[in-house]
């Protein structure tokens, strides 16, 4: 299986994933989208970080926007 894995927003607006979005596993802010088995898994960083090796293993897609916590405007 093939994963595409993005880092680059893919919304005109500059990201994907909005203060809406939440992590599947605790709740804070979701910056990392994962595709598995036809589903989206949100995360936060952290959980996203925690999960990575396996998800990876079996995701489809993997989108990673934790460079967002590093931006200062």
């Amino acid at each position: 299986m093939s994963m595409t894995t993005t880092t680059e927003p893919d919304t005109v607006a500059g990201h994907r994933l909005t203060a809406a979005d939440r992590c599947d596993s605790c709740g804070a802010q979701a910056y990392i989208a994962a595709e598995v088995s036809g589903s989206e898994l949100l995360f936060c960083a952290h959980h996203g970080r925690k999960y990575e090796a396996k998800l990876r293993e079996v995701a489809s897609t993997w989108h990673d926007e934790t460079a967002r916590l590093h931006d200062v405007d």
